[in-house]
């Protein structure tokens, strides 16, 4: 059997390779590129050249999945640690070292159901399952809107919620966010009040009414909605 020669991932099959972390680690170790080659084949059946290794590190091309976890193992560590800040739920899975079948498992889908959902990059989990995902991937808020594909859908929201009722708007965020819902209450309350309190401030410099909600401070609010949002749901825990 020979090695097999270096070739190029494709984007959406290859996870955020961190190419300087793993020339780190590996130098951390004592290892040439030429043991870690070695560790690979004899270890976990992976052939692969020293070559290819220095191009991984050097950043020109990225392992597999498989080639990823078996150089982990190599260098002692653990898969998130080759890995640049994950974005993807496919991203977050590997950097966690989890099959699809298991975190589908663990998470209370059908493996295929996952996959689908994984591949398309629409989560389509239910509130439990939310969470779940959540807890097992330990994404924060920010990550888990992210990675779900949620990020306009929730400014929408937002932006509905503190022009109109906010109340009303409290349902279609928690099935949106991992998030309890009183918790979610004050902070909806909270981001409603300062919105409308701007736009008092608004009209109190002379602004006339039907101009309040389309002014550069409704409009620049508005537009940081989200940022606000963690920003409050960060100190209100």
């Amino acid at each position: 059997m020979t090695p097999s020669t270096p070739t190029v991932c494709l984007v959406h099959q290859s996870p955020p390779f961190n190419a300087p972390a793993a020339r780190r680690l590996r130098a951390a170790l004592g290892m040439a590129p030429g043991h870690v080659a070695y560790g690979l084949r004899a270890q976990y059946g992976v052939l692969v050249e020293p070559e290819t290794v220095m191009a991984w590190e050097r950043g020109e091309i990225s392992p597999s999945q498989a080639e990823l976890t078996a150089l982990a193992g190599v260098l002692w560590c653990s898969p998130g640690e080759l890995l640049a800040e994950p974005v993807t739920l496919r991203e977050h899975r590997v950097a966690r070292g989890l099959a699809p079948d298991e975190l589908a498992r663990r998470l209370g889908l059908d493996a295929n159901s996952y996959q689908k959902m994984e591949d398309t990059g629409r989560w389509k989990g239910n509130e439990r399952q939310s969470a779940a995902l959540a807890t097992v991937l330990q994404l924060t808020l920010p990550q888990f809107v992210a990675a779900t594909g949620k990020q306009e859908e929730l400014a929408g929201l937002l932006r509905s919620a503190v022009t109109t009722r906010w109340q009303a708007y409290v349902k279609p965020l928690a099935k949106l966010l991992p998030v309890p819902r009183p918790h979610l209450e004050r902070v909806l309350g909270r981001l409603h009040d300062e919105y409308q309190a701007r736009m008092v401030a608004t009209l109190s410099w002379g602004g006339a009414a039907g101009d309040a909600g389309s002014g550069d401070a409704g409009r620049e609010f508005l537009a940081g909605i989200v940022d606000r949002f963690w920003a409050l749901a960060r100190s209100a825990e």
